[in-house]
């Protein structure tokens, strides 16, 4: 029997990965990710310049030898100041995400095991009052409050992320709980809790991990956005949206401040969201089939 299970699972994973291999939006997006990924994790280790240290008298300058993406207005390297920078993004979009996961999916699970009753429509209607406010205006009423920062952005974007998460895990969860494996459960005397954690999840998990891919590449948008009007990461941490920020009276005469942040969001972004894309194609065969 070990033996059969065995030669089953075998193809099946390797259909799996070959239609991976096949999937140039996967592959395509997947690079990308994993450049700007490299950057940032290199950056902990090595950058060209110190992004900390002005040097005027070499500001401004366009892209040579010394400065392969040239200096900002202070004299720091571009190149360096966008390493560091992913690495803001990054861990910003990571931090807001798993925010969102980690409140959003208990609370889809919970609204969908008690699916009609009040709790599951107080929950709906409270996602509901979150969607109206942008993570934009969330941003600016907690920075009201406690004052521009990292921190006060991951908190403003991930209070953005919890409906989305809420939503996709509750929409899923309902598609399963009438199925057989779940009756089965109920039969063998599981409670709806431990249901939702060892069933339901486990299946659903293909949607959020897609989701969460794209939630990463809106979190990078929406903090460098945030930072862009001054709410996201404060100097001296480098940000994309903070460069593009202060490059925008120099634009005239030097386009290079604002064109490479500008294609570090574009080009993040856009990996994301082919990866997300990729991802939904592998894991469900019917888009997989219709494309083909």
């Amino acid at each position: 029997m070990s033996h059969s299970q065995t030669d089953t699972a075998a193809p099946t994973e390797q259909g799996t990965l070959a239609a991976a291999l096949r999937n140039r939006n996967l592959i395509l997006g997947g690079l990308l990710t994993l450049v700007f990924l490299g950057a940032a994790l290199l950056s902990f280790l090595w950058v060209p310049y110190d992004v900390t240290q002005m040097a005027i008298a070499n500001k401004i300058k366009p892209p040579y030898a010394d400065h392969l993406l040239g200096t900002d207005h202070y004299g720091r390297d571009i190149l360096s100041m966008l390493m560091v920078g992913a690495r803001t993004s990054i861990a910003v979009a990571v931090l807001a995400v798993g925010i969102g996961m980690v409140i959003g999916v208990p609370l889809g699970l919970w609204a969908a095991a008690k699916r009609g009753s009040l709790l599951d429509e107080v929950i709906m209607r409270g996602n509901d009052l979150v969607f109206a406010f942008p993570s934009l205006v969330i941003a600016v009423m907690i920075t009201a409050a406690f004052g521009p920062s990292a921190t006060n952005a991951i908190v403003a974007i991930g209070i953005f992320n919890i409906p989305v998460f809420a939503r996709i895990t509750r929409s899923g969860a309902l598609t399963l709980w009438n199925r057989d494996f779940i009756l089965a459960a109920r039969v063998a005397g599981k409670g709806s809790a431990r249901i939702s954690f060892e069933h339901i999840l486990p299946n659903v998990l293909n949607l959020l991990i897609v989701q969460g891919t794209i939630q990463f590449s809106l979190g990078i948008l929406a903090e460098a956005g945030l930072s862009y009007v001054g709410l996201g990461a404060q100097p001296p941490t480098p940000s994309w949206g903070r460069m593009l920020a202060d490059s925008q009276t120099f634009i005239s005469f030097a386009p290079h401040m604002a064109l490479f942040p500008g294609l570090a969001i574009l080009l993040t972004v856009l990996g994301l969201n082919l990866m997300g894309d990729g991802l939904r194609d592998l894991f469900d065969p019917k888009l997989r089939r219709g494309r083909t």
